[in-house]
């Protein structure tokens, strides 16, 4: 159960809980997502805003170039800029938090890597978990329950 989660950011001063899992876990493999955070991939948690009770501190939307044109605000802590989450289109509602701040990270494992078209050469994916070159037919790969979420997000 990832309910209840806590994370925060490397200094401490932004603390978070979850107040749900999150409606999908991705590890994304694309460009974009490789020069944001200088590693291989991201794995990121779509959960609604409001399902992020921020504890303390106040992240600050830092807007980043992304290839697509699209805008895409990343969430970090103003003391030691650790990112928190994302805002892909800015989408008010929804939030790609990245698992790694979490406190515990291994409870929210992906669920789908996408983008493998661009994952580095060296990176192995594991055989039990779905894998796209881009990415996926979402009703096919989330929970009912899960895109009901989305489309209560989207009206």
């Amino acid at each position: 159960m990832s309910e209840g989660l806590e994370g925060g950011c490397a200094c401490g001063a932004i603390r978070y809980r979850l107040k749900s899992a999150p409606m999908f876990v991705n590890c994304c493999h694309c460009h974009d997502c490789q020069r944001q955070t200088g590693t291989a991939f991201v794995i990121n948690a779509l959960i609604e805003t409001d399902r992020i009770e921020i504890l303390s501190g106040e992240p600050e939307g830092v807007p980043v170039p992304t290839d697509s044109g699209k805008p895409h605000d990343i969430y970090r802590c103003p003391s030691c800029q650790t990112a928190l989450w994302s805002d892909y289109g800015r989408r008010p509602g929804l939030r790609f938090l990245r698992v790694g701040t979490l406190d515990d990270p291994g409870k929210l494992p992906p669920e789908a890597h996408i983008f493998t078209r661009s994952k580095l050469p060296w990176v192995r994916l594991p055989e039990d978990q779905p894998a796209f070159d881009v990415f996926y037919d979402m009703k096919t790969q989330w929970k009912p329950e899960s895109l009901e979420r989305r489309r209560a997000l989207r009206g």
